[in-house]
């Protein structure tokens, strides 16, 4: 709220939502389900009606889904649409957002503007090069998928393991490419992650690590040690960063990564805007680290506070164990929590098998957990570190016994 309108006590009127993805959206609808009666308008860069994005990877690509808009009658819960409207901007002291279409005032902006994907320096504009963020990027690559062109894919992260999967499953020939020794090196550690380097081949892919890509040419992909990949279609897939260049000049404080840095409330340093989602960083006091989630389950729950502290009556912390999911392979990938500041590994099943999970414990008590086809075990163990719950390490290292009665207290 602005100074006056703070003063007076009432509550805001205008609620404009920069970003019309999973957390734009769940942001508009949290404000209605908790009851705002003020004007929300939702703006979204894409003319597409709002879609969730991991049926991108999956079955959007595929071609078993045609679409992924959210199941949300807009028009009915009173919020505006403004789609193929960009944002170019925030004046805070004029409580006003710049679009492509003009100047749109506030009284509380929320940004929530999403990730975009790191592009391949040298590839942009080459023949064939793609990458997989947008609806549009999905059904560009529809017909090579169709076509069953040789592919290559650089980066062996999440998405890279996700598309090729696809790519597979569609009959395409696919070579994988990763600058580290290890796939999803940025995500996890050594240890855990060298098993899924099978998952490769058992697929019929071809993974390559420390495989740094040279240089791109249309029809092939030439790596430093001068070997050329034969490729109809490069796909990247090397990460994704906040999508944020445009606050430039606005006063907004944004993080090393580029992410605004939001509060535990997750408040921004300028008066009146919120922040939520991938293109924000949150304070987490039960990690004692600052965390930036790019992950679904992040955009879904932090507009519930964002919607929580605009309306201003209790006070909400944002403080969530972070969760994630990811099918590859044949595989269902799920992890729950933060293992960076964790002291001890424990190991659940055997990796060279179907089911396996993996627990980080620090001072015994759980603070993080990989769970390879045992959702049980994830389901429970998110509780546990919800509750941080202090763990027997021998009885959790037994795959045959229920997470939730290894428990020391």
């Amino acid at each position: 709220m602005s100074e006056q309108t703070a003063q007076q006590g009432t509550p805001p009127r205008r609620v404009v939502v920069a970003g019309a993805g999973m957390a734009g959206v769940q942001t508009a609808v949290a404000l209605r389900e908790q009851g705002f009666t003020g004007t929300v308008t939702l703006i979204g860069a894409e003319p597409h009606q709002p879609y969730d994005r991991p049926p991108l990877s999956k079955a959007v690509l595929l071609g078993t889904a045609e679409g992924s808009a959210f199941d949300v009658d807009f028009e009915s819960l009173g919020i505006e649409l403004r789609l193929g409207c960009e944002a170019l901007g925030v004046r805070p002291a004029a409580h006003e957002l710049d679009t492509g279409a003009g100047p749109v005032p506030y009284d509380v902006l929320v940004l929530a503007t999403g990730a975009e994907p790191v592009t391949l320096p040298g590839a942009e504009g080459v023949p064939g090069v793609h990458l997989l963020r947008t609806l549009d990027d999905a059904e560009r690559l529809r017909p090579v998928l169709a076509r069953q062109h040789d592919i290559v894919v650089v980066g062996a992260g999440w998405i890279g393991a996700e598309f090729a999967t696809a790519a597979r499953e569609a009959g395409c020939a696919v070579t994988v490419v990763e600058a580290a020794g290890r796939p999803l090196a940025g995500a996890l550690p050594a240890e855990v992650a060298a098993p899924m380097a099978a998952w490769y081949a058992d697929s019929g892919a071809e993974l390559r690590t420390g495989a740094r890509v040279e240089r791109v040419e249309p029809g092939s992909v030439v790596l430093d040690d001068g070997t050329r990949l034969p490729a109809d279609a490069v796909v990247v897939g090397i990460g994704a960063r906040p999508a944020t260049a445009w606050l430039a000049g606005s006063g907004i404080e944004l993080g090393a990564h580029g992410e605004v840095l939001a509060d535990d409330r997750l408040r921004t340093s300028a008066e009146d805007v919120y922040a939520v989602g991938d293109c924000a960083s949150f304070p987490s006091a039960r990690y004692g680290a600052r965390l930036l989630v790019h992950h679904w389950d992040n955009a879904l729950q932090g507009p519930r506070t964002v919607a929580a502290n605009i309306l201003g009556e209790i006070p909400a912390v944002y403080d969530p164990v972070p969760y994630f999911w990811s099918e590859q392979f044949g595989r269902f990938v799920q992890y729950a929590g933060h293992h960076a500041a964790a002291d001890r590994t424990v190991w659940r099943g055997d990796p060279e098998g179907p089911a396996w999970s993996v627990c980080w414990l620090r001072e015994d008590r759980l603070v993080a957990l990989l769970a390879v086809g045992r959702p049980r075990d994830l389901a429970q163990g998110r509780r546990l570190i919800e509750a941080g719950r202090r763990m027997d390490p021998e009885a959790l290292a037994d795959p045959a016994r229920p997470l939730k009665t290894a428990t020391l207290d």
